[in-house]
């Protein structure tokens, strides 16, 4: 089957296999958020990204292998309603934006700051400081080293837009600029954008939308 980034709540899993990395993304939750299941094929190592709602859901898609870790992408509640249920029963270590980390009920064990490098097993990602959404958002990239980038944006970047700023024109401008600094002028269009709600995009599709974006104002 050939993924498609397309699911629902209570509806099957996608899974986007690299060579690499296996990429499994369900919705959970009456938000509809998204979350990614990442399993390093070298090792079978596995990192959650957020554990938004639904446990009993997320637990059965990780499966009896458990997870290593869990990152939150920012603070925003409905993305971390499962992440203590989780964290009790696999273990997990549990990773968030160092700015994020204090709106988030569950203790962070690694704070996360632009450039960091996250492991699952053998694959490296690289944190993204975003800012705007809220002041600790982190995206994480993954350079694939056999094929295009893929990016894991959270509430940052959706197709059509970056995320809600809440009218706030200081903070739609941050979250613009590092957007445009830090993932479209650093990476390829072919790159692969997998948000915290509703279907992936690329970058190319949103890059001619990016004046219209900031003319706009949100």
């Amino acid at each position: 089957m050939t993924y498609s980034g397309r699911v629902t709540v209570g509806g099957p899993a996608d899974v986007h296999e690299l060579k690499d990395l296996m990429i499994t993304k369900v919705a959970v939750g009456p938000m509809e958020n998204n979350a990614y299941l990442l399993r390093c094929r070298a090792t079978d190592e596995q990192l959650l990204i957020d554990a938004a709602n639904d446990a009993d859901a997320l637990l059965g898609t990780i499966g009896d292998d458990g997870i290593a870790s869990v990152v939150t992408t920012h603070r925003h509640g409905d993305h971390w309603q499962a992440l203590a249920e989780v964290v009790a029963a696999t273990g997990a270590r549990t990773y968030a934006g160092r700015y994020d980390a204090e709106g988030i009920p569950v203790p962070t064990d690694v704070l996360v700051d632009d450039g960091d490098v996250v492991r699952v097993g053998q694959v490296e990602l690289t944190a993204r400081h975003l800012v705007g959404h809220t002041p600790g958002s982190i995206a994480l990239v993954y350079d694939d080293p056999h094929g295009h980038p893929h990016v894991f944006t959270g509430d940052c970047l959706f197709p059509g837009g970056v995320g809600n700023t809440h009218k706030d024109p200081e903070a739609f401008a941050s979250l613009l600029h590092d957007v445009e600094t830090k993932i479209f002028d650093v990476l390829p269009d072919e790159t692969w954008v997998y948000p915290g709600h509703g279907n992936d995009t690329t970058l190319g599709d949103e890059r001619p939308h990016l004046a219209e974006w900031r003319a706009r104002g949100w």
